[in-house]
């Protein structure tokens, strides 16, 4: 009789447990905090682009000789830069978590959609992860060189490789995400079709992605691209934080 008393206040306390996890856990995933993480990753990517916008950095059909000089001359630029990286990381699969967490507490609507949004902005983490992390060995290798050997240029075309196969993933990010918000009711058509058209750009740019990383200005394509979405989550986030 004493252990089924012990084993009833167990499962009591077990369920009020479970009850109290699954209430914080719907507390995070609300409207406006998608709203929040989509402003945050916004600012975050702006100020990484402005830093780079600002220092100068040279594009990818710049001489070699041009690049190494921008790469030793603004290492501390370049530092925050490349943590702004790991915070983009950060913003983005908290941001992807979140919507997918509130469209599984509202009837599973648009679930599919933010499979998609969730393992393409994985994937994009990841690509620009290894776009950062081969900049970074640009940077250091910099500060040590008088002039450009070939080992640089390699890494420096790594970089750019990287950047061009990111653009796609960045394209199926988008219309994964804007998607599932439109099929979950939280934005409008209007919305919907804005961020659709921005998605093809990344993913246009990126089937030419030899010609990027070679220093073409199909770049530009992609670029335009990534602003637009930045432009887009700003709109997003603070509609939904205005409920």
């Amino acid at each position: 009789m004493k252990d089924q008393n012990l084993n009833q206040v167990n499962k009591a306390e077990s369920g009020i447990s479970t009850n109290s996890s699954d209430t914080a856990v719907r507390t995070f995933f609300t409207k406006r905090n998608i709203g929040l993480l989509a402003l945050a990753y916004a600012a975050s990517i702006l100020a990484q682009n402005v830093l780079f916008g600002v220092s100068g950095a040279p594009g990818y059909n710049d001489p070699i000789e041009v690049v190494l000089s921008y790469h030793a001359n603004n290492q501390s630029t370049l530092a925050i830069t490349s943590g702004l990286e790991a915070v983009n990381m950060v913003f983005l699969l908290f941001f992807v978590t979140a919507l997918g967490g509130y469209i599984k507490n509202h009837g599973n609507r648009g679930s599919s959609w933010v499979q998609l949004s969730t393992s393409a902005g994985a994937t994009l983490s990841a690509l620009f992860a290894l776009t950062i992390a081969t900049h970074i060995s640009v940077t250091l290798a910099a500060k040590s060189l008088i002039e450009p050997n070939f080992a640089f240029q390699m890494m420096w075309q790594f970089h750019a490789a990287s950047f061009a196969l990111s653009l796609p993933a960045l394209g199926l990010t988008i219309i994964g995400t804007v998607l599932a918000l439109h099929s979950s009711g939280l934005i409008r058509s209007t919305m919907k079709v804005f961020g659709l058209l921005i998605s093809l750009l990344p993913i246009i740019a990126g089937l030419g992605n030899l010609a990027v990383a070679g220093g073409s200005s199909f770049i530009y394509i992609g670029v335009m691209g990534l602003f637009l979405w930045i432009l887009w989550l700003i709109l997003t986030g603070l509609r939904l934080i205005r409920g």
